[in-house]
């Protein structure tokens, strides 16, 4: 569970994306279970559930449709998709909910949403790009626990944020950024203890100024 935190503007989505296969890096290497993402992006996608910051679900169809579209992208179709629908029915909470249009479900239930439709190809790794913003309190302590027992089970997860807290309630090691570059990365172990805090380390390395949202 690797933490990339750093405040907005710090590079942490570009290089998301480029782990991912959606962006190009102007130069250096990114290796996904030993492949090369420059080379052939496409292989690397059904290893990766990217779990984007933006909402990317079709507001004016149901929850089940939804899942069978993303399922679709990924290859599943038949009982295997059945399958995974319900997985993640389930993991989001939404079972009562799976003929509802998205534009009516809350903002937390959407994000629930937006997690598992990027997991129903069952991916050895998460990427998520900020998942809670704009969520309430319950909904982020379910991503949380969704994303802990996803963790459980073996995958890889990659967290990006900009709130300490959550860094330091679900991450094992985290990497600091700023100006698209890593400057400081520990256990998150080793951050709390040889610092007064999370938060005052990194105030002290990425300054107090405040940033314009990007």
């Amino acid at each position: 569970m690797y933490g990339l935190l750093g405040p907005n503007g710090a590079g942490k989505s570009t290089t998301i994306h480029c782990l991912c296969g959606l962006m190009s890096a102007d130069k250096g290497r990114i290796e996904v279970n030993g492949k090369k993402v420059h080379d052939d992006p496409g292989s690397i996608h059904q290893e990766i559930g990217f779990v984007p910051q933006t909402l990317a679900l079709y507001e004016n169809l149901s929850v089940q449709h939804n899942l069978e579209i993303f399922g679709g992208l990924f290859g599943l179709n038949g009982k295997e998709l059945s399958t995974r629908i319900q997985w993640a029915l389930e993991i989001a909470q939404l079972e009562s909910r799976e003929s509802d249009l998205v534009s009516s479900l809350s903002g937390g239930m959407k994000r629930r949403l937006n997690l598992v439709s990027s997991l129903l190809h069952d991916p050895s790794i998460i990427v998520c790009d900020e998942p809670t913003t704009g969520v309430d309190p319950q909904s982020r302590n379910h991503l949380f626990d969704s994303i802990r027992a996803l963790h459980a089970e073996g995958r890889t997860v990659i967290y990006t944020t900009h709130y300490m807290e959550e860094v330091e309630s679900l991450c094992e090691r985290v990497a600091i950024m700023d100006n698209g570059r890593v400057i400081a990365e520990d256990s998150l172990d080793a951050f709390m203890a040889n610092n007064q805090g999370l938060e005052q380390v990194f105030l002290d390395l990425t300054g107090r100024g405040l940033r314009d949202e990007s």
